[in-house]
């Protein structure tokens, strides 16, 4: 078997990442997910502003303490018994404040890892639904740091997130208490509240640069290291292991690179804000000072200014200790969303019901996005309940066609339509089709088989939902699967997949049949369904697909001429072009492409086509 090159490429090219949400619609998205949990909503709000009342009571309780205690040293009374009320109220609000913190923080996380489920189930479900070039374009890598980093450096986050949003509750209700105390104090808290203004204005524009850049070279990271990974058999073919190691050591130096310089970014706006604290702190203790000495304010007053300020140290760090953490899940999060707001693709039209479908292509032409035209004004019509063999050397446009035909991705010019065939008038445009409809008209089998994880059972009832074990048992006895399955270890309760019971290349794209067998579409494509198996194995694939062509409109690019030659008719593709098309024993007597082809084929015993 020669190699597929260009032909292999199944859509774009993979240099496009998927959209990224801006501020605005993250936001919106997270919010409507969290107005799905009012109950959570609702007890986490109430808890964490309960919570900061009561913890921003106790310095305000202690600065009346200090005022009892003065008052009755100056008229030398009993000190013990104006003291146990406010002590004892101090006690509650310290007991009171800590539970309904907890509380809150803990309601708040279950809030945010809710959302995080939602969000996830929403981008798995919008990738599975993407249309293939769209995927294909983003490539694997940009699409898995999604759903799994992504998700995950969010998910991590929340409880940082839960605390930074009770933080800025009790930052709210200390600002309260500030002005209650006494207005001239307020000022001179607000006084540093510009200073967190301008060191906030400078950096989290550029912040927001650094992580969605962080973030976007760990996307580039992972598609790189799963090229690696899944390419690693070619990488070795072709000895090019060094120069994929320098891609890979050239996409992690990028992603650390940017890490560094957000943290930098961040070291220095927490060193100014470290600055503001002790320059706050100072301002309250020196204006409630001079309103003590003029006698406008009590000793308790400035005592509690001081320990309100010196509270809200310990919220306002975790504010700013926080937006590393928060400007990296933002980052994260607006990727998810991103790709959660996609709109799922929707059919056009109400799709029809086909019994049997005649395939018509008229003006196929199509160029991947280097702008090389691999295909170049097809032509065809493929009869309901026929078969059509495609062959031609490597390179010659037959993968192509046959990923056109069954509506992987649309071509650059012309259209393929799936006529009706009991009613020649009714038609339909595979671009017009999502692709769950897609899907029920259109089968395809390629020779890359994926096997799930999972039990075979799973695996099977991925095409019907809810299948029962004796129809799984009729499908593989229909596809001749079901001697190999009932010799596995637990039958269809074997696990198979990664980390499963290993199944033979044959075995693998057998199970790949038997799905067909099971989401029967009235139009099959089999793109070298059974090339990588060995010849036994092939031989048996190949009498599985022809008992599934049967009745059926099917596109088989065909890696053996023996099983071209089964097929009603044959194309013969050379360039991106159409070269020949006919039954096997008019080609072979017109002498041509195909006769050449068939006649290297019989003499050598090797494979002539791709």
């Amino acid at each position: 078997m020669t190699a597929r090159g260009q032909d292999a490429v199944a859509g774009p090219s993979r240099d496009q990442q998927l959209p990224v949400a801006s501020g605005r619609v993250t936001a919106a998205a997270v919010g409507r997910a969290a107005m799905a949990l009012p109950g959570l909503v609702a007890s986490s709000t109430a808890a964490a502003v309960v919570g900061s009342i009561a913890t921003i009571a106790t310095p305000v309780l202690l600065g009346r303490v200090v005022d009892v205690v003065i008052a009755a040293l100056d008229r030398r009374t009993d000190v013990q018994a104006a003291l146990t009320p406010l002590l004892a109220a101090v006690a509650v609000a310290v007991v009171v404040g800590a539970v309904l913190t907890s509380l809150a923080l803990r309601e708040a996380e279950r809030l945010g890892a809710s959302i995080a489920a939602d969000l996830r189930e929403r981008v798995v479900d919008r990738s599975l639904r993407m249309a293939p070039q769209t995927l294909e374009r983003a490539g694997v890598g940009d699409v898995s740091t999604r759903v799994t980093e992504d998700v995950e450096v969010f998910t991590r986050s929340v409880p940082t997130i839960s605390a930074v949003i009770n933080s800025l509750i009790t930052v709210g209700v200390s600002v309260v208490a500030f002005v209650t105390l006494d207005w001239r104090i307020a000022l001179a808290f607000f006084t540093v509240v510009p200073v967190y203004v301008l060191s906030l204005r400078s950096y989290l524009p550029k912040a927001a640069v650094l992580y969605a850049e962080e973030r976007s070279r760990a996307s580039t990271r992972s598609r790189v290291l799963l090229e690696s990974v899944h390419g690693s058999r070619t990488v070795h073919a072709y000895g090019m292991g060094e120069l994929q190691a320098d891609r890979v050591r050239g996409a992690s130096e990028a992603g650390l690179a940017a890490a560094l310089r957000a943290r930098r970014a961040f070291a220095a706006f927490a060193w100014t804000m470290n600055a503001a604290e002790a320059v706050g702190l100072s301002a309250v203790i020196a204006t409630g000072f001079l309103l003590v000495r003029a006698d406008l304010v009590s000793v308790g007053d400035v005592t509690a200014a001081a320990l309100l300020f010196h509270r809200l140290f310990g919220p306002l760090g975790i504010l700013l200790t926080s937006f590393d953490d928060v400007q990296r899940a933002a980052a994260a999060l607006a990727r998810i969303v991103g790709v959660a707001q996609m709109d799922p693709p929707t059919s056009r039209v109400r799709p029809p019901r086909l019994a049997t479908a005649t395939v018509r292509l008229t003006g196929i032409r199509h160029a991947y996005d280097d702008g090389h035209e691999v295909l170049h004004g097809i032509d065809l019509v493929v009869p309901a309940g026929t078969s059509l063999a495609v062959v031609g050397e490597s390179g010659a446009g037959k993968t192509t066609l046959a990923a056109i035909a069954a509506g992987v991705f649309p071509p650059s010019a012309g259209t393929v339509e799936l006529v009706d065939g009991e009613d020649p008038a009714t038609a339909v445009d595979l671009a017009d089709l999502d692709q769950i409809d897609l899907r029920s008209l259109v089968g395809m089998v390629s020779q890359e088989s994926h096997v799930f994880a999972g039990t075979l059972r799973e695996d099977l009832q991925l095409v019907r939902p809810g299948c029962g074990d004796e129809e799984l048992w009729a499908a593989l006895d229909g596809t001749g699967a079901a001697a190999w399955a009932r010799a596995l270890p637990d039958g269809l309760d074997t696990v198979v997949g990664a980390g499963g019971h290993p199944l033979t290349a044959a075995q693998e794209q057998h199970l790949a049949l038997t799905r067909l067998y099971l989401r029967d579409p009235p139009v099959v494509v089999l793109d070298e369904a059974t090339a990588e198996a060995s010849s036994a194995g092939a031989r048996e694939l190949e009498r599985v697909a022809d008992d599934l062509l049967t009745g059926r409109t099917a596109v088989v690019v065909a890696h053996r001429l023996t099983q071209a030659r089964a097929c009603d008719r044959i194309l013969v593709m050379a360039d991106g072009r159409a070269v020949e098309l006919g039954h096997h024993d008019e080609l072979v007597a017109a002498g041509g492409m195909y006769a050449r082809l068939w006649r290297t084929w019989t003499t050598s015993g090797r494979d002539a086509t791709a």
